[in-house]
């Protein structure tokens, strides 16, 4: 799933920041549109139906012309390309570190519980975990993005610098949750891509995995680990997208969404999610794995 780290240099290091990091940009501009109509579903407590989705997705201009509706699926684009592009560098970069000084340090124990094949992959999804634990540090700017996607009032005039003076710790809100919500689905996703390449596919070095593995490969990972973080996901998203005055207790979303909603709002949005997943991480992953070299030949 990762770029491999391959090269000892300092130069390789920069190539996969930039490769890693272009990859983000390129990604956040298809797929942003999708990521916007999710949040909305998720965040809407209404029931939704053919007549009411175009007000859900494209609010108040869901009468306007087709134009004006696409452009209104990419609101907060400048706080999601912090958050996306920095997500993208840390991702790509970070597992495979966490995987490094796991398999340093604790091989040994993860092989003699699991065994050899088995304690690879658990150490790759153990890897994978602390990565998603970690990314809570890019929360504000997550929590930034999904304001502007669904409650663009809470700004009222403020600039970036304004609202980080302002807000402060609430920029962190939901972190919890977040994190609750990373560990299983970060797990799950480098965990059942490992386990595809293993047992499905036959690859046993996972950097020398082929395009179409790779892509059966993330395709496996990215759903299972989509599904298993949507009902975590959803109650993050309902905390962040509240005005910043108003503090709202996950278990109070979560009783709420139960009593008003039923059980299956957990799932709100699963459906957009699931349908680009699969694109969205190969698209992402190939363009990375392409340009990294690409800059490995320049700095």
């Amino acid at each position: 799933m990762s770029p491999p780290t391959s090269g000892k240099s300092k130069e390789s290091g920069t190539a996969r920041v930039l490769g890693s990091g272009a990859s983000g940009v390129a990604e956040l501009l298809v797929f942003h549109p999708v990521d916007t109509v999710a949040k909305r579903l998720m965040s809407n407590k209404a029931k939704v139906s053919f007549s009411t989705l175009s007000p859900i997705v494209f609010r108040d201009y869901a009468t306007a012309s087709l134009p004006k509706k696409l452009l209104s699926l990419f609101p907060g684009l400048g706080y999601a390309a912090g958050y996306k592009i920095s997500q993208r560098i840390y991702k790509f970069g970070g597992q495979p570190w966490f995987n490094e000084i796991i398999t340093r340090n604790y091989k040994n124990e993860f092989t003699s519980v699991f065994g050899e094949r088995k304690g690879k992959m658990m150490m790759q999804a153990t890897a994978g975990s602390l990565t998603g634990i970690g990314e809570v540090v890019l929360l504000p700017l997550d929590a930034l993005k999904i304001k502007r996607q669904v409650n663009p009032e809470a700004f009222r005039g403020r600039g970036v610098l304004r609202i980080f003076m302002e807000e402060g710790t609430t920029l962190y809100r939901g972190w919890g949750w977040t994190m609750a919500r990373n560990a299983p689905g970060s797990f799950a996703l480098f965990g059942a891509s490992a386990v595809t390449k293993e047992y499905a596919l036959g690859v046993t070095d996972y950097s020398k995995a082929t395009w179409t593995q790779n892509f059966i490969a993330s395709i496996a990972g990215a759903v299972a680990s989509i599904t298993i973080a949507a009902p975590l996901d959803t109650v993050k998203t309902r905390i962040q997208n509240a005005n910043f005055e108003q503090k709202v207790p996950g278990l109070t979303v979560v009783r709420d969404l139960i009593r008003n909603e039923g059980p299956t709002a957990f799932f709100k949005g699963l459906t957009p999610k699931i349908l680009v997943v699969g694109p969205k991480l190969v698209f992402s992953y190939t363009l990375a794995q392409s340009l990294i070299p690409f800059f490995g030949k320049y700095v």
